[in-house]
């Protein structure tokens, strides 16, 4: 395999096959193809995109570069969110325990900031002590215990996407639909997923500046999910203002406490309660399964994420770290406040549903 040969295939706008897609991939990982050659390709399919075939070769090689989870089958619907990112959005902070305390399992494979928005990641780490590089076996043993875990990527776990991760924040590379999708997808495949929702965002917050690119966007995602059998559904919801009051990675967890305690702002309960409806309603749908993914008596699954998440006891339990795990500790994160409360925007319904 040349890499030069590769790159100048996508410069010149060739196709690529999944021979040479899986080969560049594994000499990435392996350091084999330096990062300025991962660069030169990761620009030109930026400019010169990949066709369904390519995205998913590309996909289909991160997901191969590492392990993947798993699970007993034991009747558990193991399920996650992910969301494309915007200013204030902070979902995944809510969702997780909130899915946790309708007996779902989310075990959630999260990234850090791309562009101007912080990552999940980082906003976990605001909280001094709070690991976010657990092992497999420590997001098994967590996810068991508690019902949801948000971590990162490892060298186990999807190692091509850490490091492409870091890679195209650096590169000018973010806004690029194959790269987003593999990026996602391979993470989100890894995690033994039943059931995915993708809030795809739009407007002058988020990667996605219109609703057309976000519509596509989505599309890649949902035919991506469902090629690899996991019912995907996707939201396109509007980030043309902040999501909550709250801007920074400190005052983002600390809203998210706030709103697990009832008292969260109406836009951002509109959009996490929207999502958890999504996987819900795939729950009450599932054969051999109760209405709530696990529980019974809530009244189905819409008003199960709504009277069993927000101001749910257990929520706040399930975002709390368990007792007794072990901690490095982190930094302070970030603490700017956006100073105004952000209008409340509706999502749209569901893109696709597989």
């Amino acid at each position: 395999m040349n890499p030069v040969w590769i790159i100048q295939k996508k410069r010149d706008r060739g196709e690529l096959t999944a021979a040479e897609i899986g080969e560049f991939i594994a000499g990435y990982v392996r350091g084999d193809v330096p990062d300025y050659q991962m660069s030169a390709l990761a620009m030109a399919i930026y400019l010169n995109g990949m066709t369904t075939d390519e995205t998913a070769a590309l996909t289909d090689s991160m997901l191969n570069s590492g392990a993947r989870f798993e699970w007993p089958d034991d009747g558990r619907l193991r399920a996650d969110k992910h969301s494309t990112g915007g200013i204030g959005d902070k979902t995944s902070l809510l969702l997780a325990p909130m899915l946790a305390c309708c007996g779902l399992q989310v075990p959630m494979i999260s990234g850090r900031g791309l562009g101007a928005t912080g990552g999940t990641l980082d906003k976990l780490e605001a909280i001094p002590g709070f690991r976010t590089d657990l092992s497999m076996e420590e997001v098994r043993d967590v996810v068991r215990r508690v019902g949801c875990v948000i971590t990162g990527a490892t060298a186990d776990l999807v190692p091509a996407d850490r490091k492409l991760y870091a890679l195209r924040d650096v590169t000018a590379t973010v806004p690029s639909i194959p790269l987003i999708t593999a990026s996602i997808m391979s993470k989100k495949l890894a995690e033994g997923l039943d059931a995915l929702v993708l809030d795809v965002k739009f407007g002058s917050g988020a990667f996605m500046k219109t609703l057309d690119q976000a519509r596509r966007l989505a599309e890649s995602l949902v035919s991506t999910g469902k090629r690899m059998g996991v019912a995907t559904t996707a939201l396109l919801t509007d980030m043309n203002q902040p999501l909550g009051r709250m801007a920074g990675n400190a005052v983002e967890v600390n809203e998210s406490v706030a709103a697990l305690e009832g008292r969260g702002p109406a836009d951002l309960m509109e959009v996490t309660l929207a999502l958890g409806a999504q996987v819900l309603a795939f729950a009450g749908r599932r054969p051999g399964r109760s209405q709530d993914g696990g529980r019974e008596g809530t009244g189905g699954p819409p008003r199960c994420v709504a009277s069993r998440g927000a101001g749910c006891g257990s929520s706040i339990s399930a975002f709390r770290l368990p007792r007794g795990h072990k901690h490095r500790k982190a930094g302070p994160g970030d603490h700017r406040h956006a100073g105004r409360t952000a209008a409340a925007r509706r999502p749209a319904g569901p893109l696709h549903r597989h």
